[in-house]
């Protein structure tokens, strides 16, 4: 059931006590001070239960704790260590010196929540909504700074062997059950798949890792085993009632295992192997995929680099921040692969949309300076300032044909 925060507030809660020895002027005071402006416990109201159960903890509560842990980039773990001991926390979420207001899990579960209802987005747009009220955002004519970061993905990034391997079992997972009604251990154990349900398929491989021949013909087992993994499901697919959830579920994963082999797996049995000087057969392909997929539980994870030196697996946060406030207006998560001005003008129709701005333009650096971003502004009749980026060609023309918005 909806827990709500009582409108009598205590004598010994740590805004009360402590707000001026943390400072109204710092992130914590604010919250400290508006926090339950911001954030209201029946704006959640569709999360929870309206007649039964306890009291939950107040969501308006996690939620101020999920924007200081996005503030203070901490982890969930830490994010509970905070609420429990940091008196900066405690101030900005008004409670008692000695209470540990949140179990790590219950944090988890209400990011969930928010995540599954689309509820995180509301608390994005109210966010915004308050910063007018109170003057932060004038709604005026004005300028966007445009820039993008990378941000990790949920998924572990894993070699071919071990990436193979989750690709193997995930789809077992989405077989087992719904086709023989199986544990997938067991499912597992019965069609002799057993050995991906360990710690590491690679881990527990009793192979020579510097015997070439040793590590091909593990591979070719993989490989082997995930052929026959995805003959099952062709063979077995039509038990499964055409258009439910279950037939997707398997396609999805089924297609993922295939992707996984086309992007990593070279094929030609007839092919002799002349630097390795061993069979034919499955091999690894040599160099990167283009939009390699690297973790099997984040498909949309890609390896991206900010500079040749900052290099990074997972996506990139695009932002728009009203330079005035510093506030963010606009956000889309790209592909780590993704070029930084990849829907940069969807990001400042989206950022006058939710801020009630007039954007007359829009400041980025030299990633958002290229033809097809300047002309794409220049159609839509908005200005963009960015510079051109360099070319470094040594005085040839570039193999890629250039675009110009300038006309004779």
């Amino acid at each position: 059931m909806l827990g709500k925060r009582s409108p009598q507030r205590g004598m010994f809660e740590a805004d009360q006590q402590y707000l001026d020895f943390v400072g109204e002027d710092t992130f914590y005071g604010f919250l400290a001070r508006h926090g339950y402006e911001l954030f209201r416990d029946e704006d959640f109201a569709e999360l929870y239960c309206d007649d039964n159960g306890r009291p939950s903890v107040l969501p308006s509560m996690l939620a101020a704790a999920l924007l200081l842990q996005a503030h203070d980039g901490v982890s969930d773990e830490e994010a509970k260590a905070r609420a429990d001991y940091d008196m900066r926390w405690k101030v900005a979420l008004g409670v008692e010196l000695d209470e540990r207001p949140f179990a790590k899990s219950t944090l988890q579960l209400f990011r969930s929540q928010l995540i599954l209802h689309e509820k995180a987005q509301a608390i994005f747009l109210r966010s915004l909504e308050f910063a007018r009220e109170q003057g932060y955002l004038t709604g005026g004519k004005g300028s966007l700074a445009l820039d993008t970061t990378p941000i990790l993905g949920r998924g572990a990034v894993k070699d071919t062997y071990n990436l193979l391997a989750d690709g193997i079992k995930k789809l077992i997972w989405g077989l087992a059950k719904r086709l023989e009604g199986l544990r997938p251990e067991k499912w597992a154990d019965k069609y002799n798949f057993g050995r991906y349900f360990g710690t590491s398929v690679k881990g527990e491989a009793d192979i020579d890792w510097d015997d070439e021949e040793a590590r091909r013909a593990f591979l070719v087992s993989i490989v082997a085993d995930a052929d026959r993994l995805l003959a099952i499901v062709r063979e077995r697919l039509n038990t499964v009632p055409e258009g439910s959830e279950e037939e997707r579920q398997i396609r999805a994963a089924a297609e993922l295992l295939t992707q996984l082999l086309a992007q990593d797996i070279e094929r030609d049995p007839a092919e002799e192997d002349e630097e390795d000087e061993g069979p034919g057969g499955p091999r690894l392909k040599r160099g990167v995929a283009k939009d390699r997929i690297v973790s099997v539980h984040d498909p949309d994870m890609r390896y991206g680099h900010k500079s040749h030196s900052n290099r990074f697996e997972g996506h990139k946060l695009s932002i728009a921040v009203e330079p005035e406030s510093q506030l963010i207006t606009g956000l889309e998560v790209l592909a780590g692969n993704a070029p930084d001005s990849q829907g940069a003008l969807e990001l400042v129709e989206q950022s006058e949309a939710n801020a009630g701005l007039r954007v007359e333009e829009a400041v980025a650096d030299c990633a958002f300076g290229d033809g097809a971003t300047r002309e794409a502004f220049e159609q839509e009749g908005r200005k963009l300032v960015a510079k051109v980026p360099k070319r470094t060609n040594r005085g040839f023309f570039p193999k890629r044909p250039s675009r110009s918005i300038w006309k004779p």
